[in-house]
């Protein structure tokens, strides 16, 4: 398939943020802190919840897998170290609210040691993707708990897995990062170039791709660059073709990445692999490569905490699991200018007020955000009541009327809000940046889901 050329790699509404990425672009990966605690959420990704495997005072092992299910749509849970199950509880849950936990208490406080990269020897010498068939790839990446650590969670193993119904012809690997702050996959690109290499041909084996595109936004010349020398100097240029497309936010939305390269519209309700389509993230890529070559599962993974109000922001690469309030500790301490702790980026990401909630495969980024950062109109200024500019209907890169469905959701008019396609919403946060009033139009948005979403779990079967 042709790649867009006409459309310059970008797509229709969007906004430009500041990036505030210098914070820790150059900040490469280091160990995160030695936990006291490690806390496994039974429910890190989309699908059913795991049910645990351990019981209270259980010795685990590292690697050792914690909590699973029967379900297709499910991906399983891992302890990070060795210790012994302190308790299975409720815990904080950054998007459920409360979930399933299962705390470890740790045997020894040892360092985490970051994992080694496949290096150009390794991969030009050792590895080859034909040593595994597709099975043996996705049954390994199932036993290993990877989701898509891009944000969405979705269980890779699913999206990998070839369907003769649904046959897979074009991989996406998302290399944008276009979230405001964060900075974990710039450096996963930089460091583990040759890993995130051998995941992606994995991934092409295993789904039967035959063309892979690497898109990253341009504000990352070195990325590029790297990834540019990286497969002529291993032959595959011809096989992975880089697209550096256009820094605009949501770029890294995989509906939005797909209008950019291939000028390729998924219809709403619809989702790639039912387009003959897959989009990995380049995290994801690296942890497909470390399980099946390794036979390790995700156990820890790269996070960008960041914030003016913070001493030391960087990128840390900690065992899944550890408290937000350790990493903050070390990467701090929290300043009184701290206004709003945030698991993700600005634009998308979710404000934490009890800071025991742990990482999970999907956190990308801790973000300390000052009154500054957030704006003082959103501090100081009162909502006011919309004044039909269309600024939010300009921005929206599902072609929305965000504001329409909003009022329905604030008057209790579900149905209305469902005829204005609410269930279509990206929830990117576009409307809600450009909008004058100060109308948080996706927090009523996200609120009407939720009503929809029980409604839906009362009607009969």
């Amino acid at each position: 398939m042709k790649i867009n050329v006409k459309g310059k790699f970008s797509f229709p509404g969007g906004v430009h943020p500041p990036q505030n990425k210098d914070l820790t672009r150059k900040n490469q990966i280091q160990p995160g802190p030695i936990s006291k605690e490690i806390v496994i959420l039974l429910s890190q990704h989309i699908g059913a919840i795991c049910q645990p495997l351990v019981k209270k005072s259980d010795i685990v092992q590292t690697g050792q897998k914690i909590g699973d299910c029967d379900a297709f749509i499910c991906a399983p849970v891992h302890s990070p170290i060795n210790g012994r199950v302190k308790d299975i509880a409720l815990w904080s849950h950054p998007i459920l609210g409360r979930s399933p936990a299962i705390i470890i208490e740790p045997h020894a406080q040892i360092p985490t040691k970051r994992r080694r990269p496949i290096s150009q020897d390794i991969f030009q010498d050792e590895f080859n993707p034909d040593n595994y068939t597709s099975e043996q790839i996705c049954i390994a990446v199932r036993e290993a708990g990877i989701v898509g650590m891009g944000g969405a969670g979705f269980p890779t193993r699913v999206k990998i897995e070839p369907n003769p119904r649904l046959p897979k012809n074009i991989m996406i690997i998302n290399g944008c990062e276009c979230e405001p702050y964060i900075t974990c996959d710039y450096r996963v690109m930089l460091e583990w170039t040759y890993q995130v290499l051998a995941g992606i041909k994995l991934a092409q084996k295993a789904s039967d791709c035959s063309e892979i595109f690497l898109g990253i936004e341009d504000n990352k010349p070195k990325a590029i660059k790297t990834f540019t020398e990286a497969l002529k100097n291993t032959q595959l240029a011809n096989i992975i073709k880089v697209v550096p497309v256009k820094t605009k936010y949501p770029q890294g939305g995989e509906r939005q990445l797909i209008k950019a390269i291939l000028n390729k519209n998924i219809p709403t309700g619809g989702i790639p692999p039912m387009n003959g389509l897959l989009v990995l993230n380049v995290a994801t890529a690296a942890a497909i490569a470390e399980a099946v070559v390794t036979g390790s599962p995700l156990t820890h993974r790269v996070v960008t905490v960041t914030g003016d109000a913070l001493d030391n922001p960087g990128n840390y690469y900690v065992p899944i699991g550890t408290p937000i309030a350790e990493l903050l500790d070390f990467c701090g301490p929290v300043t009184k200018k701290s206004a709003k702790v945030v698991v993700g980026g600005p634009m998308m990401g979710i404000a934490v007020a009890d800071l025991s909630t742990p990482v999970t495969k999907t956190t990308g980024a801790i973000t300390v955000l000052t009154k500054e950062d957030i704006g003082k109109a959103k501090f100081e200024k009162r909502q006011t009541p919309c004044i039909r500019c269309g600024r939010c209907l300009e921005v929206c890169p599902e072609h929305l009327n965000p504001t329409k469905i909003a009022h329905a959701v604030k008057n209790d008019m579900l149905e209305l809000a469902q005829s204005y396609y609410i269930n279509a919403c990206i929830e990117c946060g576009c409307c809600s940046y450009t909008c004058p009033a100060n109308i948080e139009l996706t927090g009523y948005i996200k609120t009407g889901k939720i009503f929809l979403a029980r409604q839906k779990e009362k009607m009969p079967a």
